[in-house]
């Protein structure tokens, strides 16, 4: 039986390597017998500004109502994104602002420090393209933007396990290099 699996591609340039990281995944995902909905941030009209923070209410655009509408359709998400500045980009960011809100995604209750996250039940891979070499980010950097997204974001939601495919150094690598990255997407893909 396939699982439902929501791919959402943060990466603004559609030319881009994270394209063809999410184009192989999907690929491998639907030849497994998985369900596959994509969302492509940068074909969504929304403000990424959540311009109030948690305090206002700011009505969500109907692009961020279908992608809560796709993320409470999915038992698997899978986001792909480069890592820049050590982080994810402005856009998947203002993204994750705006859709994964108080009541929706998680839930404070009184007397406990701790949320309780309304997504659980759900997996996730992220499949994340860097110009550092991943060991570096990992020992060095301590790896921000991957541990902003699975700890701090999906795991904060209930979202787990969160699996992690590294692809980088990406700046001077070869083809025969990113075509193994690639084969690595369309495992992950196959494993679930």
């Amino acid at each position: 039986m396939g699982k439902r699996i929501l791919l959402i591609q943060g990466h603004p340039a559609p030319d881009s390597f994270c394209q063809a990281l999410a184009s192989r995944y999907a690929s491998a995902a639907r030849s497994a017998g998985h369900e596959l909905r994509e969302l492509t941030l940068a074909r969504l009209a929304f403000d990424p500004l959540l311009h109030q923070g948690y305090r206002g209410e700011q009505p969500l655009e109907a692009d961020l109502l279908a992608a809560q509408a796709e993320i409470l359709w999915a038992e698997h998400l899978v986001f792909v994104y480069p890592i820049w500045w050590g982080s994810v980009p402005a856009l998947l960011k203002g993204f994750l602002d705006r859709v994964l809100l108080p009541g929706f995604a998680f839930r404070y209750h009184k007397g406990k420090a701790f949320p309780e996250g309304l997504l659980k039940g759900r997996s996730a891979d992220l499949l994340v393209s860097m110009d550092t070499p991943p060991w570096y980010f990992r020992w060095f950097y301590r790896q921000p933007g991957i541990w902003q997204m699975k700890i701090t974001t999906l795991e904060f939601c209930g979202i787990r396990p969160v699996r992690v495919l590294r692809c980088g150094p990406l700046i001077g690598s070869t083809p025969v290099r990113r075509e193994r990255w690639l084969v690595k997407a369309e495992a992950l893909a196959r494993r679930l």
